[in-house]
């Protein structure tokens, strides 16, 4: 497995990572005043999940990317017992800034309580991953004020400080808000939309110049550079891509985009998703 340096902090993951959003299972989102709608991946097999995560340590992979809203914290439990007498083999890297109901399995934004409620939500995370320490703890709002971001971050330094977290980062699209994180001193990471058929050479740059680390989100665009969608797909209802038409304009590019990459994802024998 190759390898990469996770930015500032030094330490060596696997090029690749596993992603845990789809093995949280079913999500519901409900902001007070909205319809509630469904932001999970459908059902899944926790054993599955387990299995997966496992033949992935076995594989080389070490990097594991969660967040508490993921399944309402159904994924961090789900890593947290798979990586039971296996930490130390791991990097978690997991997210912060929503309110969980962990017994609905809800999620909603405020994020007037994001700075209120950081020190309960690394404890509760702990909690559901097993472990006394994070690797990555990163803000899981991209809109967030740069005001109280700066604010913010003073609290995630000394979080550091008491070994709750090792270093800290922003998931987030916006390059504005990723700069106000970019110099802190125990920032890390940038997680941010870059994939196949999706370039950011700004935020790119920028990583590069604070040396932090870029963590790929939506490598494979919710599944489409896998090459198995196609315009009649159709998704459960408590699946996230049920509430996206695959007749949508935007879509359709996409797919007409992967289809055109096709041939040079699959080169040397390799799958759409391997490609990727």
């Amino acid at each position: 497995m190759l390898t990469r340096i996770l930015g500032k902090s030094g330490i060596e993951v696997s090029a690749v990572g596993m992603g845990c959003w789809a093995i949280g299972g079913p999500l519901t989102w409900a902001q007070p005043g909205s319809e509630p709608y469904p932001a999970g991946w459908g059902k899944v097999d926790d054993e599955e999940s387990i299995r997966a995560i496992h033949a992935a340590l076995d594989g080389g992979v070490n990097f594991f990317d969660t967040a508490a809203n993921y399944g309402a914290g159904h994924s961090e439990k789900v890593l947290g017992r798979a990586l039971k007498g296996r930490r130390e083999s791991a990097v978690i890297a997991t997210k912060f800034g929503h309110i969980v109901n962990e017994e609905t399995r809800t999620v909603y934004g405020d994020p007037d309580l994001i700075l209120k409620n950081v020190r309960t939500d690394v404890e509760n995370s702990m909690r559901r991953l097993q472990t006394d320490y994070i690797d990555v703890y990163q803000l899981h709002h991209g809109e967030y004020e740069p005001e109280r971001a700066l604010e913010l971050r003073t609290v995630l330094e000394h979080l550091v400080e008491e070994g709750k977290i090792r270093w800290y980062g922003w998931s987030t699209d916006l390059v504005d808000r990723a700069r106000v994180f970019a110099d802190g001193e125990h920032c890390t990471s940038i997680q941010f939309r870059l994939n196949a058929i999706y370039d950011d050479p700004e935020m790119r740059d920028l990583c590069a110049n604070f040396n932090l680390a870029g963590i790929n989100k939506d490598p494979l665009n919710k599944g489409i550079l896998t090459g198995k969608f196609s315009r009649k797909s159709m998704f459960s209802e408590d699946d996230i891509r049920s509430r996206v038409s695959f007749e949508d304009e935007q879509i359709v590019r996409r797919l007409e985009l992967v289809e055109a990459l096709r041939d040079v994802l699959t080169s040397g024998g390799r799958s759409m998703a391997q490609g990727a």
